[in-house]
């Protein structure tokens, strides 16, 4: 199977997610700075979640070109990542419209909990699809940034109940580790 058909869908549904989420944001109800005001929530979580599906397309990118075929079970590992990506726009809206209340909050943590598993298991499916000697595998190592970013959202979830703003900084915190490109698979594959 060739990979381009793969690559060209997973970056038309990225790029759908993030005008979805861009449409999101309304027009302010006036023509001064207190007009503003109602929408900031919602501008700060489009923009943490802008970055964030940014940062699954960028690696998203590396993940696909080091694999060296598509199988059945990548196409679908593929897919259920792009059903959690899906749901950015809806948890984002949600959160940013109610302020960062607490259950829109855990739910956004969810979605990118479920996003990063899902991402997880697209990467081993591509590992496993290239055997023993997978040069994937070479590259991810012992994935710790993977791994603690897991763990942030996981912890991030039950802590948007007793405090939204620690569960918010842990949201942030994993869009900092991740910020700057990912180079493992770069080096790897060049």
């Amino acid at each position: 199977m060739n990979k381009t058909r793969l690559e060209a869908f997973s970056d038309g549904v990225i790029a759908i997610l993030i005008t979805i989420m861009v449409l999101e944001l309304r027009v302010p109800e006036g023509a001064d700075w207190k007009a503003l005001q109602p929408i900031v929530p919602v501008f700060i979580t489009y923009i943490l979640s802008f970055i964030v599906v940014g940062i699954y397309w960028n690696n998203h990118h590396h993940l696909i070109h080091a694999a060296d075929r598509m199988t059945g079970s990548i196409l679908w590992a593929n897919l259920h990542l792009l059903f959690w990506l899906s749901l950015i726009p809806f948890a984002t809206g949600w959160m940013g419209r109610n302020n960062f209340a607490p259950l829109p909050t855990a739910v956004y943590g969810g979605v990118l909990l479920m996003a990063a598993i899902a991402y997880t298991i697209l990467e081993r499916t591509i590992m496993a699809a290239q055997g023993p000697r997978s040069r994937l595998k070479e590259a991810i190592g012992s994935d710790v940034k993977g791994w603690a970013s897991l763990a942030m959202y996981a912890a991030a979830i039950p802590l948007a109940f007793t405090n939204r703003w620690i569960a918010y900084a842990l949201y942030v915190a994993v869009v900092l580790l991740w910020f700057v490109p990912d180079k493992r698979i770069e080096r790897r594959l060049s």
